[in-house]
């Protein structure tokens, strides 16, 4: 299922949000060039996270190979850098489509939240955990991480402690066709932490090929719902319950 709208409005803009989708859009196309070969895998060897790097428990000759006549040679020490940078990476047009599409849905609510700084340090410190999480998960690992979703899995973690009932309008494919079914916040965002957790435990041991990172996943979700009373405000949040949705104005596809 693919969400595509819900019912929280928000009360005041939500410029952290937007400012970190258009830093993730001005990496993709400056550093990545718009997913070029060679400077998409460039970014993503000399900038993504790498677990065996990070740890020091990858081999000093380890490579991992990155497309045609493309290799990434693992750099001396631990390049902790790395752990943030990659948060703003991606590996292809719909991985950071999707993304921030993601972002956009639940972190403008969960920003409306917390006061802007809050939100930002919340987005980060979900990112790192992610992060972390990914890398005691496979430590040895040789395999570059990128992507800002274990920081989005953050911010829909603090969504499900928040508003777990207020309604989310997804698509949800049908063989060939498509539907859309309103489901409360809760039992997507569940659905989706299990998804992950499942995943993760059929991926478990796997170092030496690419995919998708669950355990990033599910280790920024962890990390926004046991973090997230920490940032919240609470009188803006009392005050967007007191808020009536209106779902007359939802747009059914």
């Amino acid at each position: 299922m693919f969400p595509y709208h819900d019912e929280n409005e928000t009360q005041r803009p939500a410029y952290v949000t937007m400012a970190v989708i258009a830093v993730n859009v001005l990496v993709w196309i400056l550093v990545q060039g718009a997913g070029a070969e060679r400077p998409l895998a460039a970014s993503v060897c000399n900038l993504g996270l790498i677990p065996g790097e990070l740890t020091l428990t990858a081999p000093p000759d380890a490579r991992f190979p990155m497309g045609d006549d493309l290799v990434c040679l693992l750099d001396p020490g631990r390049q902790t850098l790395n752990v943030v940078t990659s948060m703003f990476l991606h590996g292809s047009w719909m991985h950071l489509l999707g993304n921030m599409w993601f972002l956009w849905l639940f972190g403008n609510n969960i920003e409306d939240s917390m006061t802007r700084p809050r939100f930002l340090i919340f987005y980060l410190i979900s990112g790192l955990a992610a992060a972390l999480f990914q890398v005691v998960a496979n430590p040895a690992s040789i395999v570059p991480m990128v992507g800002a979703s274990g920081a989005i899995s953050g911010v829909m973690g603090a969504y499900l402690v928040l508003y777990p009932r207020v309604r989310v309008f997804t698509l949800v494919p049908l063989g060939f066709f498509m539907t859309t079914m309103a489901l409360p916040a809760w039992a997507m965002l569940i659905y989706w932490a299990f998804l992950q957790l499942a995943s993760g435990l059929m991926t478990t041991g796997s170092s030496s090929q690419g995919g998708v990172a669950f355990w990033a996943h599910l280790g920024g979700f962890v990390a926004g719902v046991a973090l997230v009373k920490l940032f919240e405000r609470r009188d803006r949040v009392m005050a967007r319950a007191a808020h009536h949705w209106r779902p007359g104005t939802v747009r059914h596809l």
